[in-house]
């Protein structure tokens, strides 16, 4: 599509259109006041902006979702976080008593970076991904969704890409929302497998027998472990790759398995032998590990920063926030679709702005509206039907369906509080 592609130096010209016009505030306001569920819940949420030339400003907070929108209409930030809901406005918080300013509750949030994969994924690193790769963040998905869903009972995820190399998940149910920084370690730790860093080859040691959530991860990984780590990263193609595969092992294995390596060039028969030998050394040997499934967990199981996940004053960017390198938006993934997810189909600012100028039938109508609706009615209705001609619109119905699921949950939950006290 013509110009569509992006080019950092018009940021400056693009931000003003995209939160004039298109952010949808009015969805993101009803989000962050969950209903309004308690007195300045809103109110008392910390966002923090970086500016243009990396100017960083934490402590922001706003009063309802016209301030905020007039703020960030007049700042024009590069990047939204969104920290926690405080025991006072963080805008106030160099006025109140030392050690009475205090995180109290925020969303339980996970933080997934391409990055911290650089060891097992061949075909990019740092910063780059492709549609390889992706499928790592596809696992991740697929098995942090299932468990904290099942596992710890939670139902109001979102699912938010970060608009780069990654993925943001934000659990937001009542519960979640208040957790203690020790229980939200202990989730994080429970869903954390890959340990230890470069100096340890061996990542993953699993215990026998494996726990009811590691086979469930492992039903995950098997679907995609051929294609992802035999077919497209190669693990077994070629001498490096084969020697940090093979290093996994214990010492009568790998002696094997060199041995099957020097008449079998066939990567995917290569891991069929290796898998072969693991389980007659556990048929035959007591206490050998399941050294197959430990290697399929080192190279696609998800890779979490707990820090990220335990401390509730942590700040985490923001949906619909604009990555300034790429120039996509940071969008709501829909699980239905998770598998035709692709990041590079992400709109960019500069494809929706491009959008949002082209002629459309209805600008007499606009005109009317102006006239008979006060201007905040009328800027919201404009902004959206803007943003419904633009690419950016399915997104935003991922979202409209996330918070509608959250409100037809409080209601049920109303309900039933009624129903008790009758």
């Amino acid at each position: 599509m013509p110009g569509f592609d992006y080019d950092p130096a018009c940021l400056p010209d693009l931000l003003p259109v995209y939160y004039r016009r298109l952010f949808p505030f009015h969805q993101y306001y009803r989000w962050l006041s969950y209903g309004g569920v308690s007195k300045n819940y809103f109110q008392n949420r910390e966002f923090s902006f970086t500016l243009k030339d990396d100017i960083y400003v934490r402590y922001q907070s706003f009063s309802s979702q016209n301030e905020l929108e007039k703020e960030m209409q007049k700042m024009v930030p590069y990047k939204i976080d969104i920290g926690a809901v405080y025991s006072h406005r963080p805008s106030q918080h160099n006025t109140v008593k030392s050690g009475s300013f205090q995180a109290l509750e925020k969303e339980l949030v996970f933080d997934i970076d391409m990055t911290d994969y650089d060891d097992v994924r061949s075909c990019c690193s740092a910063a780059d991904i492709c549609s390889k790769c992706w499928t790592l963040m596809t696992i991740a998905i697929r098995i942090l969704d299932r468990a904290l869903r099942e596992d710890f009972g939670f139902h109001h995820l979102l699912w938010v890409y970060s608009g780069r190399r990654g993925v943001h998940c934000w659990v937001c149910d009542d519960a979640a929302r208040k957790l203690s920084a020790v229980a939200r370690s202990a989730v994080a730790e429970y869903l954390s497998l890959v340990k230890g860093g470069t100096e340890n080859v061996r990542k993953v040691v699993l215990s026998d027998p494996i726990h009811p959530f590691i086979s469930q991860s492992l039903s995950v990984v098997e679907h995609y472990f051929p294609q992802y780590a035999i077919v497209d990263q190669d693990i077994l193609g070629n001498k490096d790759s084969v020697e940090k595969v093979l290093a996994l092992l214990p010492e009568d294995i790998r002696k094997e398995m060199v041995g099957v390596c020097q008449t079998e060039k066939n990567p995917m028969k290569r891991w069929d032998k290796l898998c072969h030998l693991v389980e007659y050394k556990r048929s035959s040997v007591k206490k050998s590990g399941p050294y197959d499934k430990e290697i399929m967990l080192q190279y696609c199981y998800p890779r979490l920063d707990v820090n990220v996940s335990k401390g509730v004053n942590h700040l985490l960017k923001s949906p619909f926030s604009v990555h300034p390198k790429t120039g996509r938006i940071s969008v709501p993934i829909d699980l239905k679709e998770l598998t035709k997810f692709d990041p590079f189909e992400v709109p960019t600012i500069s494809l929706i702005c491009e959008e949002l100028e082209r002629p459309r039938e209805d600008e007499a109508e606009d005109e009317e509206l102006k006239d008979k609706e006060n201007e905040q009615e009328a800027g919201e209705r404009r902004r959206i039907r803007d943003y419904k001609r633009t690419s950016l619109a399915k997104y935003v119905k991922v979202f409209d369906r996330f918070l509608e699921a959250m409100a037809r949950s409080r209601k049920g939950e109303m309900l039933k509080k009624s129903a008790e006290v009758r």
